[in-house]
């Protein structure tokens, strides 16, 4: 085929989730919620871990930096998912979509990287408690937020500038419900071969070198907890790491799930479930998580209302 400029694709089709009429409005009601509930739980636990003086340690420091990239993440994408419900013709500008691709990879990258950070974090806690305030300064925490913030901005700023100064042509439709770089490539009118090799060693290197940073850390801990001789330590260890452990398994498992599955059961639907779960499902669940498990973040948001109604009184 040959090539046409940029301005012939003004804007992409988005196929959306389903294209059953009939599903079209239970499902903005369903996500319209999560989405609900993701906005309301993030927001909730960075305002309380910034208000309540005593979730001023570097744990919380990272949940609260977990719950801006979960938040950021789902804006991404579910405001305009919700929009494409109402719409007969789902579509996207050239730009928005670039805007689009380019921040649901930092995002996605960061959490990664913020998920290793807290898992360091848990291992210094549980293996070096005494140094654990030396070690995990205020200045280390933040060169292991700022780092993944950085990495993932050049990554996503590379492959969506890579991506969108090539020529599109053919078909504007792509077989998603957001902008991603998998479906988007395929319409490229020039060799992506290139893009689509830095993309998959970017991808492995990612998620593998994150994936070991947790796996170290959580077979220390594992260790240490094996050598305590108190059942009291050795259940309150677990009960400090318990919450992160969850959120681990159930990011890294949806992750694993989707690039790991053999391609004679791979499909698009199997990877629109996955990429739901992972964009809107677990911002939605990292929150609630790490309340419903967590003592002292209840006990914070009880402070936090206490204080409130006094002033307010």
């Amino acid at each position: 085929m040959g090539q046409k400029n940029t301005t012939s694709l003004p804007e992409f089709i988005l196929m959306g989730i389903t294209q059953s009429t009939e599903l079209q409005l239970p499902l903005f009601g369903v996500f319209f919620i999560i989405y609900a509930v993701t906005v309301v739980s993030n927001l909730g636990m960075i305002i309380l871990t910034k208000l309540d003086s005593q979730l001023c340690t570097p744990m919380y420091f990272f949940i609260r930096h977990l719950a801006f990239i979960d938040l950021g993440n789902s804006t991404v994408i579910c405001p305009k998912m919700l929009a494409g419900f109402l719409e007969d013709q789902k579509t996207i500008s050239f730009y928005a979509c670039a805007i689009q691709l380019s921040f649901f990879l930092m995002f996605i990258i960061s959490e990664l990287f913020i998920l290793s950070a807290m898992a360091y974090d848990r291992y210094v806690a549980i293996c070096n408690p005494l140094l654990y305030n030396v070690i995990m300064s205020q200045r280390l925490c933040h060169v292991l937020v700022g780092i993944p913030y950085l990495y993932s901005t050049f990554q996503a700023l590379l492959f969506t500038s890579k991506i969108f100064t090539l020529t599109f042509c053919g078909s504007n439709i792509i077989s998603h419900f957001y902008c991603d770089d998998v479906f988007l490539l395929p319409m490229l009118c020039s060799n992506a071969q290139e893009i689509q090799l830095l993309i998959i060693l970017f991808s492995a290197l990612n998620l593998i070198s994150s994936l070991l940073v947790v796996l170290g850390s959580y077979i220390l801990i594992l260790l240490a907890i094996c050598r305590m001789h108190s059942a009291e330590g050795r259940k309150k260890a677990f009960s400090t790491c318990g919450s992160h452990l969850t959120v681990v398994v159930v990011f890294y498992g949806t992750l694993l799930f989707m690039y790991l599955q053999p391609k004679s059961t791979h499909s698009l639907e199997n990877d629109k479930i996955a990429s739901v779960f992972y964009t809107l499902v677990i911002p939605m669940l990292n929150p609630l998580i790490y309340s419903l498990r967590n003592k002292e973040v209840k006990n914070a948001l009880y402070r936090v209302l206490k204080n409130q109604f006094k002033i307010n009184t």
